[in-house]
């Protein structure tokens, strides 16, 4: 009740009225669209005192364009923006095009980066102070009801300096610039971080998940879409461990699987298969302690073992396997 009261005060009912009738959500945040200029991935990256913006603000598809969309969320903003793109619009084009049909453009914030590094912004006149945006080259950085007018410039100049990061690491310090020059004047609740290929290569359930993490309720939504992402790296090497591993290409293997480990060594999976991959290389005696306080972790993890010589996982002697077991 107290957030109706508010934006009735805002701003007038009627205009209220008008622009809710859908239930478009109030996802008053900031954001970044980009393009990384070496890989051609597209990126989005919010954060905002919402729950779930996510499932509103943040939209890509590959080969196509990434869109956010704001404020008083238009989310039909990132299915159409997406497929004006595909039929060949620029990023201002289709801009143009969805704020021109949409009597609510004045409390609407949107940003869209097509595939060829084009990028437009909008942010209507009666967004909540302080409202505004900074675009420069393959990018476009937007807020809206800030507690300072600092955060737009603060991203910008954020995500500048950290050119020589992946394209997710940038973005991600881009917002946690919009934070530390104050962010929403309301606070936090959570984040997303989306990446999407530059060019689809027929495979979108690749292609479209380059990067698809999720905060929806958080203390620290950006501290932890930062454990998340790195998470995510882990189990990158991970995945790239088990490719290498039935290629039986098991040097690769424990290679991405000590890479793994590295990232987060708490994790009793990832020691698991770097210990079989050490196993598997004639490291036996180095896998053997390893594999013992995973054991006494969590005992599942040997009978876990028990089951790898039958599928080709383990490839050791019998007297090698009683060590591992014992």
């Amino acid at each position: 009740m107290q957030r109706l009261f508010f934006f009735l005060l805002v701003f007038p009912f009627s205009l209220f009225a008008q622009h809710t009738a859908h239930r478009d959500p109030f996802a008053h945040t900031f954001s970044i669209v980009a393009r990384d200029e070496r890989t051609g991935d597209l990126a989005v990256g919010v954060q905002s005192h919402w729950f779930s913006v996510g499932t509103s603000v943040s939209w890509g598809e590959a080969g196509v364009g990434v869109v956010a969309t704001q404020s008083f969320t238009n989310k039909s903003f990132g299915i159409r923006g997406l497929r004006l793109l595909k039929e060949g619009k620029t990023a201002q084009q289709a801009l143009d095009a969805l704020l021109a049909a949409d009597p609510g453009r004045d409390v609407r914030q949107v940003a869209i980066a097509d595939a060829k590094g084009n990028v437009a912004v909008h942010t209507g006149t009666k967004c909540v102070d302080f409202a505004g945006h900074r675009k420069g080259k393959n990018y476009s950085v937007q807020s809206n009801m800030m507690l300072t007018s600092r955060v737009p410039n603060a991203m910008a100049s954020a995500f500048e300096k950290a050119s020589n990061l992946p394209l997710p690491e940038r973005v991600l310090k881009a917002l946690e610039a919009a934070q530390g020059a104050g962010g929403d004047i309301r606070g936090r609740q959570s984040a997303v971080l989306l990446v999407v290929k530059g060019k689809a290569t027929g495979a979108p359930w690749d292609d479209n998940h380059r990067v698809d993490l999720r905060v929806d309720d958080h203390e620290q939504p950006l501290r932890e879409l930062d454990r998340l992402l790195r998470l995510h790296r882990a189990y990158d090497h991970m995945n790239n461990g088990d490719l290498a591993t039935e290629k039986n290409d098991m040097k690769k293997a424990m290679q991405e699987y000590g890479a793994a480990m590295k990232l987060f060594p708490q994790n009793l999976e990832m020691q698991y298969w770097t210990a079989i991959a050490l196993a598997n290389t004639k490291r036996v005696n180095e896998a053997v302690p390893m594999l013992q306080k995973i054991y006494a972790k969590d005992a599942n993890w040997r009978e876990m073992t028990r089951r790898l010589p039958k599928v080709g996982l383990l490839t050791v002697s019998d007297a090698e396997f009683r060590q591992l077991l014992n």
